[in-house]
This record gives structure tokens, C-alpha cells and sequence, in this order.
């Protein structure tokens, strides 16, 4: 590179450099582009950071050395700002990491960060303004927590995670952390978020990824960041509390406010910092007059407690889920489009367990390592093989695992404890409705095994080859004949 100004393969290098920093990370796109701007043998690429910071580095560190910025024109500068972020994000990545691990398991005040000060230093150096400087090393802070979370709590390499690793992430800083950086990063809490998806896939811990990773400021002064990220999201689950109680929990009440009311209590609303976000579980729970409430705080961001005047200002994030069919529910009367338009910004579907084996088939044997190394406190490989053994014997062949991820955490548990599991549901007509959508959507169904299978599901239904044939329209014969080998062959 020239050290007056820089060609144009520098700034071809630079624009693509700017494309990987400020991209999605859980992009193949992006995987590609890495390995276009630094080419090493497969042994030698070991991270896409370490890859290309081996290639980075030298470049920002010779511009700086040779002072060569002072000669750039003001567009060429701020070309290279994306390099010069990206090489002190990386030397900052270890002690960041270890700071969100001791800061992971203890709530209450955040634990001081004295090497945000030099990070905030060194961008000064390089020319950023020290607010901006601060901003930016709190973006260091957030994309780390980002990939803790997501990486931790949604393991897996099927198509569907991929896609859902990659919407939490636009979630959190957009499709193009350029906008977000230039405007949005302190507008967040204007974007709802809703996840669907059935019973035990993983919304909450979905929900949780996003909410531990919102924007946390950090405070040069104090060395430290504003909260702590372990207390920023708060969770619950709307159906578990009578109807005369959920406001209470949501806005919280003032002493006497009704019987029983012998204090005042704080909801959740109150107690959400302005740097966090509200997870309400099964918000398809709700009643008509609750939905009423929640959306004129959506909208207005306000809310009073029960029986109090005081008008008090919600600043956190909302983030809501729902195992059951929105669509039906609004169809029905029993949930509003308006509430359901205020909290749809972005609608995450989170796939079931059936379509995450279907689609990748070795997902299965990666999660079962994955939880008996939650359960042991470390990796068991060979206490993970016997488990991952007792439940292919003990279980049928495509069975659906209607309690998703939810289930199999527990069928890891049993197999520990007693050495065997035995499937609740895994002929019941919903799992296997479920199981065959899953299919069809996967695009795995030869026209024989679609017909096997519901030739099947029908006959375990009614019991009867003729209502099967019936039913289907084939003749009584053909009918029969997909039934039996349904039998056999799923």
C-alpha cells in the first residue's frame, strides 16, 4: 500500500473489509468474502477473526506508523475507519470475553472494565472523538455478548438454525450495522420483536440472546459499562398468573389498590432498565382487555400502576412469544390486529426439533453432546455416546419429539438416571401430523413414503382399511397395501 494515498485495490480491499465488519456474521456470504481477503490453506484458517486479522493488522499498523492518514482525502479516511475498528475489536476480544464469563453468573452491580479505558484511548489515537471512541468499544462490548449468547444457547448446524442464528443477529444490530451505528443504536426499543413457535423449541432461549445483548453505554470515567447485562432481561410467562393478577405483575400496584395489596410492588414493567428488554411468554394467552393495556404502552411508552396516578415511562425493549396459531387466534376474536401489528417489527419463527434432525440428521447427536455437557458441568463424550445409544434403541424410527428440545433435555436426564426412555406421545396423531408437515416442508417426501405415511396415520386414526381407502379415494387393495408398508418401513 502507497503511504500517500491509497490505490485502488486499497480501497477495493477496504469496501469489501467494510462489508465483512459491518455484515451478518452467521452468513455464508460473509464466510466467503473472509476467505477472498485472506486465502490461507484450510490447516491454517482456524477462525475467520484469526484469518483475517493476520491480514488486517499489518496494513492499519503500516498507515499508522507512516502517519500516511494525514495525506488521504476525507473519504479515503473514513474508508479506512471499518479497518481500524475491526483490528482494535479484535485486540480487545480476549478481555471482553472473560468479562462477560465472570459477569454471566452474578447479577446486581456491573463489574468494573478498566481496559475499556485503553480501548477508548487507542480509538482516540486514531483520530475518533472520545464519545465516539467510548460508543464504539460499547459496540465491542455488545457483538461479543452477541456471539456468547447465540452461540451458547442455539447450537446446531441445519439449515433452519443457520437462518435463525442469522435473524437474531439482524434482530440485535440490523441487516447492516452501518445504519445501525449512524441511528439506531439507541432507537432499539422501538422495535418489538414476536417468536413463534411450538412448545419447547427454544423461544426463550432465543428471546434471552436478544435481551442480554442490547446496547449497554460504557462510562470512561467510571470504567465501567452503565448496567449489568445479567439483569437487563426479565422474563415471564403470562399464563401461569389468574387474570386479576396479571396487571399487577405487568405495571405493578400501590398499596392498597385492592385486597390484599398491603404493600406497594414494583411489575416488571418498573423494574426493566432502559438498556434491557421484557420477555411475556405466551402472549397468546392474554385476554382482550390485558392486550388493550400492553398495546398503549407499546404505543405510548407509559403506563400507570394499579391503582395509582402516577404516569411512569417503560424505556426497555419488548420481546413476546406464542406457541399457539396467531393467525387462528385473530381469526377468532381472541387476539387483536392491532396489538398484533404493534408487536410484529419482526416475527422469528423458531424451528421444531423434528425439522432440525430432518434437515440434519448428525444435529441430533450434537445436541445430546451438547446437554450431557451442560448436565456433567464439562464434555462426556463417552457418557454422551451411551445416551445418544439408549435413545436410538429405546425409541421408534423418526420419532417426532413433540416436547422438542424441551423433551430431549429431560429424555438426557432419565437416560442417566434409569438407562432407558420411553416415548410418551410418539404415535399420537398430532406429533405425526407435525412430523409429516415437517417433511413436506423439507421437500424430503418421495410420492411413495407421502403416501405410506398418510395411508398410516390414517389408519392408526379410525382403525379401519376401508375408511383409509375411502378417505384417500384408492382402491381398498392399494390402500392397505401403503398401510402395511408404512408400518415396516417408518
Amino acid at each position: 500500500m502507497s503511504s500517500e494515498k491509497p490505490s485502488a485495490g486499497d480501497r477495493d480491499f477496504l469496501r469489501a473489509l467494510a462489508d465483512v465488519v459491518f455484515g451478518n456474521p452467521f452468513t455464508r456470504e460473509r464466510m466467503a468474502l473472509i476467505r477472498r481477503l485472506a486465502p490461507l490453506a484450510p490447516e491454517d484458517l482456524t477462525s475467520d477473526r484469526e484469518a483475517l486479522a493476520r491480514v488486517v493488522a499489518p496494513k492499519v499498523a503500516r498507515f499508522v506508523r507512516e502517519n500516511a492518514i494525514a495525506h488521504w482525502a476525507a473519504d479515503d479516511r473514513l474508508l479506512l475507519e471499518p479497518a481500524l475498528l475491526y483490528v482494535t475489536y479484535h485486540r480487545y476480544v480476549p478481555q471482553l470475553d472473560t468479562h462477560i464469563e465472570r459477569q454471566a453468573n452474578k447479577s446486581g452491580e456491573p463489574l468494573g472494565a478498566p481496559f475499556g479505558e485503553d480501548a477508548v484511548r487507542e480509538l482516540v489515537q486514531m483520530g475518533f472523538a472520545e464519545d465516539r471512541a467510548a460508543r464504539f468499544f460499547a459496540f465491542f462490548f455488545q457483538l461479543r455478548r452477541a456471539f456468547y449468547f447465540i452461540g451458547r444457547a442455539l447450537a446446531g448446524g441445519s439449515e433452519s438454525m443457520e437462518r435463525l442464528r442469522q435473524a437474531l443477529w439482524n434482530n440485535m444490530f440490523t441487516h447492516d450495522m452501518r445504519g445501525y451505528e449512524a441511528a439506531l443504536w439507541n432507537q432499539m426499543e422501538d422495535f418489538s420483536t414476536l417468536f413463534l413457535g411450538e412448545t419447547g423449541t427454544g423461544k426463550g432461549s432465543a428471546a434471552a440472546a436478544i435481551g442480554r445483548s442490547e446496547f449497554i453505554p460504557y462510562l470512561p470515567h467510571e470504567r465501567r459499562f452503565a448496567t449489568n447485562f445479567v439483569d437487563g432481561f426479565i422474563a415471564i410467562n403470562l399464563s401461569q398468573f389468574p387474570e386479576n393478577l396479571i396487571e399487577s405483575e405487568l405495571f405493578g400496584h400501590r398499596k392498597g389498590a385492592f385486597t390484599g395489596a398491603i404493600d406497594h410492588h414494583q411489575g416488571i414493567f418498573e423494574r426493566c432498565n432502559p438498556h434491557g428488554a421484557l420477555f411475556l411468554d405466551e402472549i397468546g394467552e392474554v385476554s382482550i382487555p390485558v392486550q388493550i393495556k400492553l398495546l398503549q404502552v407499546l404505543q405510548e411508552r407509559t403506563f400507570t400502576p394499579v391503582g395509582g396516578r402516577e404516569r411512569k415511562r417503560f424505556s426497555g425493549r419488548v420481546i413476546a412469544a406464542t406457541n399457539q396459531r396467531l393467525d387462528v387466534l385473530r381469526h377468532q376474536g381472541r387476539f387483536r390486529d392491532d396489538f398484533f401489528y404493534r408487536l410484529c417489527s419482526d416475527v422469528i419463527e423458531v424451528p421444531t426439533l423434528r425439522q432440525r434432525i430432518g434437515e440434519s440428521p448428525v444435529e441430533f447427536g450434537q445436541l445430546v453432546d451438547l446437554l450431557v455437557a451442560r448436565v456433567t458441568g464439562g464434555a462426556a463424550p463417552e457418557l454422551a455416546a451411551r445416551v445418544l445409544d439408549t435413545l436410538e434403541r429405546c425409541l421408534p424410527r423418526g420419532y417426532a419429539w413433540p416436547g422438542n428440545v424441551r423433551e430431549l433435555e429431560q429424555a438426557v436426564r432419565r437416560v442417566l438416571l434409569t438407562g432407558s426412555y420411553a416415548a410418551h406421545n410418539a404415535a399420537g396423531t398430532l406429533s405425526e401430523e407435525a412430523a409429516l408437515v415437517e417433511k413436506l416442508r423439507a421437500g424430503t417426501l418421495g410420492a411413495d413414503e407421502l403416501i405410506a405415511r398418510y395411508c398410516g396415520m390414517l389408519h392408526r386414526r379410525t382403525g379401519s382399511y376401508a375408511e383409509v381407502a375411502r378417505i384417500t379415494g384408492l382402491d381398498p387393495r392399494t390402500s392397505r397395501k401403503y398401510v402395511i408398508a408404512g408400518s415396516k418401513r417408518f
